[in-house]
């Protein structure tokens, strides 16, 4: 997982985050809905925890669909959008343009059209963790027994850091019109931002124990280090 200065030096690896960057004029508060199903989970998953269910849960693979808002029908499992029996990660990378596009994906469990409880904080941690890298804010929510996932495209700096505090990851606002403080000399911005890294590590680690990792990265990143 990138550090927070790599995220804010080289913006935008996901894909162009530029699509996505907030206007100033249609700011709403976090979207209640995803309010709703953190704190029906809470607390989220750090990416310790990710990685240890992934050693016992080898190869997890869902029945994934991209569908526009409200048109969900139980046939779009069939339809040219749907990736069935697919790496969540991988789904959400290489068709990133999707969510861009104002698409949700709905995910299940292969072949069932629902998902099981047990991999809902599994599958939203993923994803959160999936794009801190280009701070792109998300909403969630269960519908028809599936979770479905889009880009909260009304969210604000201030929603973009609350949404991923809540997924232990730092989030500078980059990718919004504020000022989030950053300076703009490169070697100023490395300092300050280690700093802020240091000191959400701490509040963490306090708050959260031996499940936190420095940057909320899993065993595997910090060995290989």
């Amino acid at each position: 997982m990138p550090s927070v200065r790599s995220r804010f030096l080289n913006p935008g690896s996901v894909t162009n985050t530029r699509r996505v960057k907030q206007q100033g004029q249609d700011l709403t508060a976090l979207d209640q809905r995803t309010k709703k199903i953190i704190e029906e989970f809470s607390p989220m998953w750090t990416n310790k925890q990710v990685w240890e269910y992934e050693q016992v849960n080898e190869n997890l693979r869902f029945d994934m669909v991209f569908v526009e808002p409200d048109l969900f029908k139980t046939d779009s499992w069939k339809s040219k959008s749907a990736y069935p029996d697919s790496d969540i990660r991988d789904v959400i990378v290489r068709t990133f343009d999707h969510l861009l596009d104002g698409h949700e994906l709905w995910i299940a469990n292969k072949g069932q059209g629902r998902l099981d409880e047990e991999y809902v904080p599994y599958l939203m941690a993923v994803i959160a963790d999936t794009m801190i890298e280009g701070e792109v804010c998300m909403n969630f929510r269960m519908d028809n027994n599936c979770l479905v996932a889009s880009i909260d495209g009304k969210a604000d700096v201030i929603d973009c850091k609350e949404f991923f505090e809540e997924f232990y990851h730092l989030a500078t606002g980059f990718n919004y019109d504020a000022d989030t403080g950053i300076p703009d000399d490169e070697t100023e911005a490395e300092i300050y931002l280690t700093r802020l890294q240091e000191e959400f590590d701490e509040k963490m680690k306090d708050s959260l124990g031996d499940k936190y990792m420095p940057g909320n990265n899993d065993p595997d990143t910090i060995n290989a280090k």
